[in-house]
């Protein structure tokens, strides 16, 4: 029998553990613990996007309905995070009442006045964590509200991702990666589960499945015969899966255009990459 809540009544379904930050009508910041959180637009300028959902009385539903923004904070994997989180999740209580009871740290929005719209009150954001998403509803995909089962889905589009130094060094280098806590939810009428931590580790591309460097030139070459690419350059994206190439060398190749640049090089590619890199 499948029953509601079918990802933590009736299977085993490992999801993220995040805090939603968000405005209450007394301009207090709230947060809101969430694991029904996940990407839904991954590609192209405007149509980055998560789908966030909850309750559709819980404050933070209400408040995103209301303002029309919000803040994706991912906190680290520590035994008195989740804790706090599950407290902070008990239904039924005020902004004022729960946040007496957080143990985070809050501190301003990162978006900047140009990045701003006038009149409108941006959460504070969770200084603990590694990263943050800075988010607005989509104005395509209102929130919408399924009044007979008390579900919202809201459709979140990222405007900023805020990540400290330490994590984007690790993304750019591949190692050293945060504690990310896995929740596998609510169980036995008592208790929320979350996995315990453990090292990441990687599992390299198989040679079998990388692309050589003919193969490269050749979509190089379709893609724009203007733009001459080295091999040293083409061996940069031999890795890259072929459903993803053509996306690639377009956008070094948009870039190359930007800076008047006709040959594409080892070097640009690598500052194309450390250019990324800065801006995550």
């Amino acid at each position: 029998t499948i029953l509601n809540n079918f990802y933590q009544t009736s299977s085993f379904f490992p999801m993220p553990v995040v805090l939603v930050s968000t405005v209450a009508e007394s301009g207090q910041t709230n947060l809101g613990p969430y694991s029904l959180c996940f990407p839904l637009k991954i590609a192209g300028d405007g149509r980055r996007a998560m789908v966030l959902v909850s309750r559709a009385d819980s404050n933070t539903a209400e408040n995103i309905r209301r303002t029309g923004v919000c803040a994706i904070n991912f906190i680290p994997d520590k035994k008195k995070y989740m804790k706090n989180c599950v407290e902070l999740g008990f239904p039924g209580e005020t902004t004022e009442e729960k946040m007496e009871n957080s143990i985070f740290t809050l501190i301003p929005s990162q978006r900047t006045e140009e990045e701003r719209k006038p009149e409108t009150k941006y959460p504070e954001i969770v200084d603990e964590s590694f990263q943050v998403f800075e988010c607005s509803v989509d104005p395509a995909e209102p929130p919408i509200v399924d009044e007979e089962v008390g579900e919202c889905r809201m459709v979140l589009l990222v405007d900023k991702i805020v990540m400290k130094k330490k994590w984007k060094k690790a993304l750019f280098k591949g190692k050293g990666f945060p504690r990310v806590p896995i929740d596998f939810g609510f169980r036995n009428n008592a208790n929320f589960w979350f996995s315990k931590h453990s090292k990441p580790y990687k599992v390299p591309i198989p040679e079998s499945k990388a692309v050589d460097i003919s193969s490269v030139r050749y979509a190089v070459e379709r893609c724009d015969p203007e733009i001459e690419w080295t091999d040293e350059a083409c061996e940069k994206i031999v890795k890259v899966p072929r459903v993803f190439m053509t996306t690639v060398i377009r956008g070094v190749n948009e870039k190359a255009k930007e800076k008047g640049i006709e040959k594409i090089t080892a070097d640009f590619m690598d500052e194309v990459r450390d250019k990324r890199s800065r801006e995550k």
